[in-house]
């Protein structure tokens, strides 16, 4: 054991050296927000970064399921291990996953190179847990060569995966309706890869003339052209493709520089949102607590003061205006 590891929590070691029962209880820990997995999160932070993190994203039934199913079968071919995480949406009364349908997912029960963890999206904006980072970082820090993350897929907001992925693949499947207009408000905009699934069905081909033109029309900050790749997981076709499209994606992040960029920006996000909800934990429990800022809460319930003059107040230690 190096002298590194042998710093670690026992969890943290445990996980590095592949204990996959040690990481599925780790992930419950940090889902659940026990502190328990906070000083074993910390510890792993420096042997993340390495794995690629590819996200799946798009409206309900384009078949993201299949897909990642064939990507995890293609990528295990090649000998690489896989990480998948799944958000599934939450009950807005239980906060547990709606669709549960992960298990569609095949894969041998003796397969130690493939780990699969369903999530619920409890609420977070764009369809991806605020745990998801956190999670995504467990599964580098175990070793996983690649990680794949698909998401709730709620249309055009769905748009969060950006704040995770290093490569994102936008997946559609022909005759969707407004889909074209839906990727002009917003899915367009994070797309490194459009998959048009389902080719097999009528219509793929000029689905895929129509993604070719919103490509070439531009407005896209990145040199990076979204390559159209079509795929079915039925015959099945267009797999190896995709995931050689997702390398060169990968190299060109590297070679580029867009790679530092963008972990630069993803980080920024992440940091104002960690002390954003931190901030917001703290002033909750003040205003439950402290008799004085249930006061400044009773005063704007009373119209006496508006709220933005009471957040002031709170931001500056909670001393009334005079």
């Amino acid at each position: 054991m190096t002298g590194a590891s042998s710093r670690l929590p026992a969890a943290a070691r445990a996980i590095v050296d592949g204990d996959r029962r040690v990481l599925a209880r780790t992930i419950t820990q940090v889902e659940n927000g026990d502190p328990a997995a906070d000083r074993v999160v910390r510890s792993l932070y420096g042997r993340s970064g390495r794995a690629p993190v590819v996200g799946l994203t798009g409206p309900l039934g384009v078949g993201k399921s299949s897909l990642v199913n064939a990507l995890v079968g293609r990528l295990r071919s090649l000998g690489q291990t896989v990480g998948v995480i799944g958000v599934d949406p939450s009950s807005p009364f239980t906060g547990g996953s709606v669709l549960g349908d992960r298990i569609r997912l095949e894969r041998r029960a003796d397969d130690n190179g493939v780990f699969f963890r369903s999530m619920a999206s409890r609420g977070a904006a764009g369809g991806v847990a605020a745990t998801t980072r956190e999670v995504s970082r467990l599964l580098d820090a175990a070793g996983f060569d690649v990680i794949l993350v698909e998401t709730v897929g709620s249309g055009q907001v769905d748009v969060a995966i950006r704040d995770i992925a290093s490569t994102s693949i936008v997946v559609v499947v022909p005759h969707l309706g407004d889909e074209v207009q839906t990727l002009k408000a917003g899915l367009f905009e994070i797309a490194d890869i459009f998959c048009v699934n389902k080719v097999d069905l009528p219509g793929a081909e000029l689905a895929k003339r129509d993604l070719a033109e919103l490509v070439t029309l531009g407005g896209r900050a990145s040199a990076w052209a979204p390559p159209i790749v079509g795929t079915s997981t039925v015959e099945p076709t267009g797999i190896d493709e995709l995931w050689n499209d997702v390398m060169a994606h990968e190299k060109f992040l590297d070679s580029s520089g867009e790679r530092l960029r963008g972990e630069r920006q993803r980080l920024s996000s992440e940091i104002v949102g960690l002390a954003r909800d931190h901030i917001g934990r703290e002033l909750t429990l003040r205003l439950e607590r402290d008799p004085s800022l249930r006061h400044l809460l009773d005063e704007v319930v009373a119209r006496r003061i508006d709220p933005r003059t009471a957040a002031d107040r709170l931001v500056t230690g909670g001393r009334r205006a005079r």
